[in-house]
């Protein structure tokens, strides 16, 4: 186990990655933390570094359950910030399919109406599988199927600074909206389910997208995993 300086990269654990075999050479990654970490950012320069088509990226908020059936005032009532806010099994059977070569209909959601949309994505199956969300390390039978698990570790000052930008100008709610959201949902369940799979990460990234050098050094991984898979295919 190495730590390293804050504003690198915690490593935590040897991880030994474990390439499907079948139609396609995969490896799945999973990065979690807290809403307004940094994730997306961490995705997006992971992505960037590997050649193009080469990265899916599957993003746990299109999994929230369907909530058609209820009422308006019933889905406001939710905690979409609470594991059960999730289909886990429509999840899970998904990216087993993707591991399996096959692709999928991704859902689609939508934060005004807070209910899934009827459009869906096709997403195809790719060498690298980036699972990303607030509760991506939860489940542990979509878990036991990452080859790497991520934490992007923020502080909570900054991640309630980062929610009020993104959701006053995004999804179009008040400051006060924000703020009521964050202390009643987002902070608790953070405290209660988001941190403690913090010990499930094979790498933690402290203060997301500000750690430049922490991400590099990711990307510089994958990267060299990736040539390690192009040589095993090449001599497969």
């Amino acid at each position: 186990m190495f730590f390293l300086e804050q504003n690198v990269v915690v490593w935590k654990k040897n991880t030994n990655f474990v390439a499907t075999k079948g139609t396609i050479t995969m490896i799945i990654i999973g990065i979690a933390g807290g809403s307004g970490s940094g994730k997306t950012t961490v995705v997006k320069r992971i992505a960037k570094v590997l050649p193009p088509h080469c990265a899916a990226v599957i993003p746990l908020d299109s999994y929230y359950n369907d909530t058609s059936d209820l009422t308006d005032e019933e889905r406001r009532a939710i905690n979409f910030d609470h594991p059960d806010a999730f289909d886990w099994k429509l999840l899970t059977e998904q990216i087993k399919r993707l591991r399996n070569g096959e692709a999928i209909e991704q859902p689609t959601y939508s934060y005004v109406l807070s209910n899934r949309l009827p459009e869906t994505i096709h997403v195809e199956p790719k060498p690298v599988i980036i699972l990303e969300g607030i509760m991506t390390l939860h489940y542990k039978k979509l878990r036991d199927m990452m080859d790497l698990k991520i934490f992007v570790d923020t502080d909570s000052d900054v991640r309630l600074i980062r929610n009020i930008r993104r959701d006053v100008v995004e999804r179009g709610r008040t400051v006060d909206m924000v703020l009521d959201h964050y202390e009643n949902d987002v902070k608790p369940m953070h405290e209660q389910f988001i941190e403690p799979t913090k010990k499930f990460a094979d790498l933690i990234i402290p203060w997301g997208r500000e750690n430049k050098r922490g991400i590099d050094i990711l990307k510089t991984y994958i990267e060299l995993f990736s040539k390690e898979v192009k040589e095993e295919m090449k001599h497969g």
